[in-house]
């Protein structure tokens, strides 16, 4: 009868539900976990100066120690090799095991590795550097099993109106995490610089940097571990998505029972077998014919978009501080000393956070299920596109220290229309698009294929301003972001107000209703 027709399919009263409490508090418990992925991931920038100050000071020298080019680059990309791995492993994983059942793990994982980080053993630097490379390793694998799994359980527990907007608070919480690192690095360097002054290193080289300044980077990495380790309880409390129960693992009884949990509504079995019944049963593979016919084309696009945009976000994010001391916006490290230096790098950082990152953040939040997907990706490809060609084409103008707040205004808008863009929808539709089955698989090669980008921006970009200069270095990447503005174009579907099973083909518009009123 027409009357039971939402009592009768639990994806329906899923996709129909009003938002309550529950929703609210996955929404808590997701963005919590990924709060840590982006601190710890970025947090690392922050303190890479103060390393090479501590670990690679040549006395006598007319310039502070920094890390040599090679060991700078593994401390800032060892985790995006970590993230990449992680992200392809557990997103399988979770559609093999489920959503739950990993989603714990990864917590661990990133807890128990935030705190190696901050307790790198021995005082020379090769061992320092060998072992705090080995724990960011495994949290970076942590941290891209959050990926696929924080998506995929926001994406099925949500429902079709508002999804948009709780995949994207859960990813806004990138935003709060890089802020995050940004204040308590200010925090942590000004008490310690208060308890600890000293002289700028050009009045005096081997004073500038006092012992309790190796404190300082250890309490800012460990800090990263607090978030995660508070929400773990109720991580582990969450009960399975009652899309993978149903469609994957086949429990009709679970399914309800867990939704009857979830929604405080009763849930029959039979809801469950309705949805069995109606959805299709050709469970075809990742790797077969017809996957690629009908998904191929939509994970290429969702694979390559992230990638691009990972190149040019995770190189502006990383060498931010190379940036702003190339324009002339800190000064000179030699007049500053170690702990001195942090600060003015945390303090830079946090504004661009405060200012464009996390605005950015909230604007896809409040309008991704209004302006739509698309439309968001492709304003923000092309204005990213645009601002880096402003900076690029009268680069020379910018260096001028009349014109240096010019520069960061316009860098910003990069950073603000990175986030209100492909940033966050890079992140958001994989979660929708692809048949429950496979969905936490292809959003994790669709991340891991940003990570790969990520490592790209990491490895490459500091080489490539020295190769080519700082001004070719901004055309390459308004290219970048262009040519991801084309493939937006050409490939990203809009998923806004649209069912997960039918934006995944597995039902029909049609074929839903026909199936609900019998």
């Amino acid at each position: 009868m027409a009357a039971n027709k939402e009592e009768g399919s639990i994806l329906k009263a899923l996709d129909s539900a009003k938002t309550q409490l529950y929703h609210y508090k996955a929404v808590v418990v997701s963005c919590m976990g990924f709060f840590t992925d982006s601190y710890d991931l970025f947090v690392i920038s922050l303190v890479t100066k103060l390393l090479g100050r501590i670990y690679y000071q040549v006395p006598g020298s007319s310039s502070p120690g920094s890390l040599p080019d090679g060991i700078s680059a593994a401390v800032s990309g060892v985790a995006f090799a970590g993230t990449f791995l992680g992200q392809i492993f557990f997103g399988c994983l979770g559609d093999k095991l489920g959503r739950k059942g990993v989603y714990g793990l990864t917590l661990l994982i990133m807890t128990i590795c935030s705190i190696g980080s901050g307790l790198s053993l021995g005082h020379d630097p090769k061992t320092v550097m060998v072992t705090l490379c080995f724990f960011r390793f495994w949290l970076g694998f942590g941290i891209g099993g959050d990926y696929p799994l924080s998506a995929t359980i926001m994406s099925e527990y949500a429902n079709k109106r508002t999804r948009g907007r709780f995949i994207a608070a859960v990813f806004g919480m990138q935003g709060v995490g890089i802020l995050a690192a940004g204040i308590v690095s200010v925090l942590v360097s000004y008490i310690f610089e208060s308890a600890f002054p000293s002289r700028a290193y050009v009045m005096d080289g081997a004073a500038s940097t006092v012992p309790q300044a190796d404190y300082v980077w250890r309490i800012i990495l460990m800090l990263g571990a607090l978030p995660a380790l508070l929400t773990y309880y109720w991580r582990m409390k969450m009960p399975e998505t009652a899309r993978y129960t149903s469609l994957v693992a086949k429990n009709a009884d679970q399914a309800a029972l867990d939704m009857t949990r979830v929604l405080n509504v009763d849930v029959e079995a039979s809801s469950a077998k309705h949805d069995q019944a109606r959805v299709s049963t050709d469970e075809f593979g990742l790797f077969s014919k017809k996957f690629l016919r009908r998904h191929g084309l939509h994970l290429f696009g969702t694979a390559t978009t992230w990638f691009l945009l990972d190149i040019a976000f995770y190189s502006q994010n990383l060498f931010q501080k190379d940036i702003f001391t190339t324009i002339g916006w800190l000064p000179p490290a030699k007049n500053m000393n170690a702990i001195q230096e942090l600060f003015m790098i945390a303090r830079a950082q946090t504004l661009i956070a405060l200012c464009s990152t996390v605005p950015g953040y909230a604007a896809t939040i409040w309008l991704i299920d209004i302006v739509g997907r698309y439309l968001i990706q492709i304003i923000g490809f092309g204005m990213m596109t645009v601002f880096m060609l402003v900076l690029a084409i009268p680069y020379h103008h910018w260096t001028l220290p009349a014109n240096r707040i010019g520069f960061v205004v316009f860098y910003s808008l990069t950073f603000f229309f990175s986030n209100f863009g492909p940033n966050a929808t890079t992140f958001i539709v994989p979660a929708e698009i692809f048949p429950t089955r496979l969905r936490s698989t292809c959003h994790g090669i669709s991340a891991a294929s940003g990570k790969a980008g990520a490592m790209v921006g990491a490895f490459g970009f500091a080489a490539l301003v020295k190769a080519v200069g700082m001004s070719t270095t901004l055309y390459i990447m308004a290219a970048i972001n262009f040519v991801g503005l084309l493939i937006t174009l050409l490939v990203i579907p809009e998923s806004k107000g649209i069912s997960l099973e039918e934006l995944s083909g597995e039902t029909e518009p049609e074929k839903i209703e026909e199936k609900i009123v019998v």
